[in-house]
């Protein structure tokens, strides 16, 4: 049976939890660990991921396996999907710093051999290019290895890519110099120069060395990508405080509190996983999480969030959510996965580099003959450079990292403000958006109401309509629900365990309490199920004047009273408002409320496009209406009913204080629920799309103007050829340059900063 962390059967041996889905396997574990353990694994060597890792390609995210290895479609060294916290360094970065800096010295000693040797006759100039050939061994077969088994790799896999030009160019440079060396006599008397056929040992040396450097620099760079996860991992607590029944205290490891334990929280602790405040007061900094910079009362009954800061009271807490189920765990995981995404930009780039590289070699291949058939002498030595520059120069690396690493930065940028992602697209498209869609409860209000009164009928009492309506509400998680509940227990009234429970409509909520068959909701509810509220319709208009919600509670399909609850408006929903008008976005309330409540809301907001008693369906059909208008669209809420619509919107926004169901339909979500968090978004996708678009053109530029001249073009011109070493240096360059450009995005200036 499947078993997870949040089974009430569980026990701890040898101080690690165990879990089982009864009472009657627990027992049996308890009798006889020994029976029921697995011999420990060995220790994996320092190559080998941990348990559980995820390894992907960053330029293409859809590769995935549980071990280290290479892209099979781009050659990439693939990548955990979440950083190790304890790797002090990229094992690939230190493997290619060490071939890098042992062979530097022997690039070096064959560069000046190359360049100066004839001069000052050091050596016969046969014996230079064994020379050469001796020191560049350990270069190319050693240095060079890992390019060549990727650039073999894409062959096998019928995906050329950068490492199929830089294997072709370097094997090419090579191997016709090693023939050369050892069989001079096969080649014309054209290819001799200085008393020797003339060998490129250096080129390929340097291209090599250079190749490294590169990808030391764009390995360290895109570290730095991952930097806003680490920093995420980097907030949880390793430990936490847990009191026992006796009263007892003691220091635990996190991976040991198991949900319904009660923690302590002193000043200037973390809070250790999410739960809710049992005894004590205290004011919690949330700005890692949130970007939220002044503190947050906490009191009992308060929400708290793992990581957060407690910086004054002492707390009690009942944990809640502990493990993956936590806000910091699933904002992590949403932020990774919306780090691997593909943006749409992304396509065009897909689509250009699968055909890129195939040109490339044809332009080599032309570059070649048109040299050695039409060039001046020695023609076919022109040939040969020219080729391997083209080669060279024209690697599509910086194309494939153009867009990704634009998407990681702004990912984690957006994380640290508060704001996470889902995927790559919403990023992209947020900046088109022209019409909001706000729902009212939770998303403009603080989703908190606070119950008013409640009116009955004649012939029953308002703690009777309390006390049904209270019960029936205890299967729902609208905030409205909450508050019946609550002041229900606080009068205490006795509530019984609804049966049949239904909440799938959207406009209220049905069941059976008793041998009662109860439902409670907006008028359209009682209209669809035929029953008559006039009786109080006077009274339900007057209470929706001063902006409450009113809900109709009928029994047996009777109308026997209606509740009123009040929500008050968030602090931020009016600035909110007034920095989304500015970025000219059309703002349209839509609310399961009663029409005049909502009017009342939408009035003081000064909202002028207000929809009341709008069904689940209804929002739905909003969305597709202004849609078929030519318009973009994004839909912001919190509830079950909410979920259709954000799923339907061309971005969806879940407010991070919402349900579950709101947040896995949105493709956008406020941690802090704060509408604020909107315009911070838009402002990152407008920054993170301009960026992406400059490292797109420089991509472009790059290519159209490095390859025309590495294949020697302008040389009747002006004379210019360009060395492969030089084209090697600037492949290198391109790749780190597109990087750094995707780094400025963690200091791009959003609305709110």
């Amino acid at each position: 049976m499947s078993v997870t962390e949040m089974s009430e059967h569980r026990t701890v041996h040898e101080d690690r939890p165990y879990y089982f889905c009864s009472t009657k396997c627990l027992a049996k574990f308890s009798a006889q660990p020994s029976r029921y353990m697995q011999p420990a694994p060995l220790a994996p060597a320092a190559s080998e991921a941990p348990a559980g890792s995820v390894y992907t390609c960053p330029m293409h995210p859809e590769i995935q396996q549980d071990h280290p290895g290479n892209c099979p479609k781009c050659g990439m060294t693939l990548e955990p999907v979440l950083p190790d916290l304890d790797e002090t360094e990229n094992p690939e970065l230190v493997d290619f710093k060490r071939r890098f800096w042992w062979t530097l010295p022997l690039t070096l000693v064959v560069t000046v051999l190359a360049m100066f040797g004839h001069r000052f006759g050091w050596f016969d100039m046969a014996r230079q290019s064994w020379i050469e050939l001796v020191l560049t061994l350990p270069i190319v077969l050693w240095a060079g290895a890992p390019f060549f088994v990727r650039g073999a790799q894409s062959i096998v896999n019928r995906s050329p890519n950068m490492w199929t030009l830089i294997g072709l160019g370097t094997g090419a440079a090579f191997v016709y110099s090693v023939v050369a060396t050892v069989a001079p006599q096969v080649f014309p008397a054209s290819f001799v120069s200085m008393g020797r056929v003339a060998v490129y040992f250096e080129a390929a040396a340097v291209i090599i060395s250079l190749t490294l450097l590169g990808q030391i620099l764009e390995l360290k760079a895109r570290s730095q990508t991952s930097a806003a996860i680490k920093s995420l991992l980097g907030l949880a607590p390793k430990t936490a405080r847990r009191v026992a029944p006796d009263g007892s205290e003691s220091d635990v490891p996190l991976a040991l509190v198991h949900v319904g334990d009660l923690l302590r929280v002193r000043p200037g602790e973390k809070v250790p996983v999410d739960g809710v405040v049992v005894e004590g007061s205290s004011a919690l900094d949330e700005s890692m999480l949130t970007g939220e910079p002044l503190p947050v009362s906490k009191r009992v009954g308060d929400k708290l969030i793992g990581a957060t800061m407690n910086t004054s009271g002492a707390l009690v807490m009942r944990s809640e959510h502990v493990g993956s189920a936590t806000v910091l765990s699933q904002i992590v995981q949403m932020v990774a996965m919306a780090q691997r995404s593909r943006a749409p930009m992304q396509r065009m780039a897909d689509t250009v580099a699968g055909y890129f590289v195939m040109v490339v070699v044809g332009i080599s291949l032309l570059s070649f003959f048109g040299w050695g058939l039409f060039g001046p002498e020695p023609s076919w030595v022109y040939g040969l450079i020219n080729a391997v520059a083209v080669l060279i120069i024209a690697c599509p690396c910086a194309l494939g990292l153009a867009t990704p690493m634009s998407i990681m930065v702004a990912t984690g940028r957006g994380a640290t403000s508060g704001v996470l992602f889902r995927d790559a697209a919403a990023i992209e498209n947020l900046r088109r958006i022209d019409t909001l869609i706000v729902d009212k409860t939770g998303t403009l209000t603080e989703g908190r109401p606070s119950f008013e009164r409640a009116v009955a009928t004649a012939g029953h009492t308002e703690d009777e309509v309390l006390q049904l309506a209270a019960s029936l509400d205890q299967g729902s998680e609208h905030p409205l629900a909450a508050a019946i509940v609550n002041a229900a227990r606080e009068r205490g009234l006795t509530l019984q365990r609804p049966e049949q429970f239904d909440s799938g409509s959207g406009i209220g909520v049905r069941g059976t309490v008793g041998e009662k068959s109860l439902a409670l909701g907006n008028t359209a509810l009682m209209a669809q199920l035929g029953v008559d509220v006039a009786p109080l319709a006077v009274q339900a208009e007057a209470l929706r004047a001063q902006g409450a919600s009113v809900m109709h509670l009928a029994v047996d399909l009777t109308l026997v009273g209606l509740l009123a609850v009040s929500d008050p408006i968030k602090a931020t929903t009016p600035e909110a408002l007034a920095m989304l008008r500015a970025a000219g976005l059309r703002v349209v309330m839509a609310t399961g409320d009663g029409l005049t409540t909502a009017r009342a809301v939408g009035q003081r907001l000064g909202i002028t496009e207000v929809h009341g008693e709008v069904k689940p369906a209804d929002k739905l059909e909003l969305v597709e209406e202004l849609q078929a208008e030519g318009r973009r669209v994004a839909m912001a809420g919190d509830g079950i009913n909410d979920a259709p619509a954000l799923a339907r919107a061309d971005v969806g926004i879940a407010m991070g204080t919402g349900t579950d169901v709101a947040m896995n339909s949105a493709q956008l979500t406020l941690v802090k629920g704060d509408l604020r968090g909107i315009a911070t978004a838009r402002a990152l996708s407008v920054a993170t799309v301009a960026n992406m678009k400059q490292n797109l053109a420089f991509a472009f530029v790059y290519n159209a103007l490095g390859v025309p001249l590495a294949a020697g073009l302008l040389f009747p011109f002006n004379g210019w050829l360009l060395s492969p070493m030089v084209a090697a240096l600037a492949m290198s360059l391109s790749s780190a340059s597109v990087i750094g450009n995707a780094l400025r995005l963690r200091r791009a200036k959003l609305n709110r900063d």
